[in-house]
C-alpha cells in the first residue's frame, strides 16, 4: 500500500485518527518540509492529548446502548460527571 497524504486524510475522515497520524509521521520522516503533514500531525496529536482522559467504559456503553433506560443512565452520567 502506498502511504500518501490523501490516504491519511481518508483515514482521518473515517475516524481512523491513529492510522492517519502514523502515515503523516512517515511522510514527515521522508520530507520534513511537508507542511500539510506537519500541520496534520500537530492537529492529530492535539486531539489525542485533548481526549486522552475519555472514560473508556462510558464510551463503550454509549456505543452499545439501545434502550430508553440506558439512554437515561447515560444522560444522568453526562449531567452529573
Amino acid at each position: 500500500m502506498i502511504k500518501t497524504a490523501t490516504l491519511a486524510a481518508v483515514y482521518e475522515s473515517q475516524g481512523l485518527k491513529d492510522d492517519a497520524l502514523k502515515i503523516y509521521e512517515e511522510l514527515l520522516k521522508k520530507d520534513p518540509q511537508n507542511k500539510e503533514a506537519r500541520i496534520a500531525v500537530k492537529r492529530l496529536k492535539g486531539i489525542k492529548e485533548k481526549y486522552s482522559g475519555v472514560n473508556k467504559e462510558m464510551l463503550d456503553f454509549f456505543i452499545q446502548m439501545n434502550t430508553e433506560i440506558e439512554y437515561a443512565e447515560f444522560e444522568r452520567w453526562l449531567i452529573f460527571e
